[in-house]
């Protein structure tokens, strides 16, 4: 089953969708006219999910392309939590965390293409002002079916978007196991999510929307997410920590 979807995998990075695809109107040839309007709209997010679109940020390759991931605190130590085909390089490979004017450098420590999980550490000098991670708190168990979740991203060249949906089912892959289908948003660029339950624990990672292969169409409405359960801080970490345990908080 996972094999049918791996053509949006890849695609889930950022900058290969064309402007028609997302919004419906012809707007790739040229910048968005002067005169167009929008509608204001009040924010009616819970304080968690304010905290939760403060948190994510964009995951940039340095030769281009994007995904998204969320920033998590872990022992007083920050890092970026997102999917492994956004940050598909070799551990001490340098990212591009872009949020509101901010571009700082993330290291990837841990790349996990089974599941599909990767985590980029923020150094001291490289944490991003005046925003605050959230708590690593992610769910014992898998996430019950009809649970209500949401998430932040950065699909295709929008800026930040938030959406709400819940846990449709489940997915069984014979090697990677149980795989989580939402029933939310997703679309390219918006790969390395990370999702959330209402009262911010973490349910898992965004990697894929699926697609049916016989009519060439991505179902952008049912998205494919790793469960939390598949990714191991402490694994994650030690790489970090056998190199520099004296100057990594979260490694003391």
């Amino acid at each position: 089953m996972k094999n049918k979807i791996l053509a949006a995998l890849l695609l889930l990075v950022g900058g290969l969708a064309t402007a028609t695809a997302v919004t419906g109107h012809d707007v790739a040839s040229g910048p968005v006219p002067a005169d167009y309007k929008t509608i204001p709209v009040h924010s009616s997010m819970s304080r968690i999910e304010g905290r939760i679109r403060e948190a994510a940020v964009k995951v940039s390759r340095i030769e281009g392309g994007h995904g998204s991931g969320s920033l998590i605190e872990y022992k007083g130590s920050h890092f970026i939590l997102t999917a492994q085909h956004v940050a598909d390089g070799v551990p001490g490979q340098m990212y591009v965390i872009e949020k509101h004017s901010h571009r700082k450098m993330g290291i990837l420590i841990y790349s996990d293409p089974l599941n599909d999980i990767a985590l980029l550490y923020l150094p001291p000098f490289e944490e991003i002002p005046n925003i605050k991670p959230m708590p690593w708190r992610p769910l014992e168990k898998l996430a019950e079916i009809g649970t209500e979740i949401n998430y932040s991203g950065y699909p295709s060249f929008h800026a930040l978007l938030t959406f709400r949906g819940s846990i449709a089912g489940y997915e069984t892959h014979p090697i990677a196991g149980t795989q989580l289908i939402l029933n939310v948003f997703g679309w390219f660029g918006s790969s390395g999510s990370v999702i959330y339950t209402d009262d911010g624990y973490i349910v898992g990672v965004l990697w894929a929307v699926d697609v049916d292969s016989r009519r060439n169409q991505v179902n952008e409405d049912i998205v494919w997410v790793s469960p939390i359960q598949n990714f191991d801080m402490h694994l994650a970490l030690s790489g970090l920590c056998a190199q520099a345990p004296d100057l990594v908080e979260a490694c003391e």
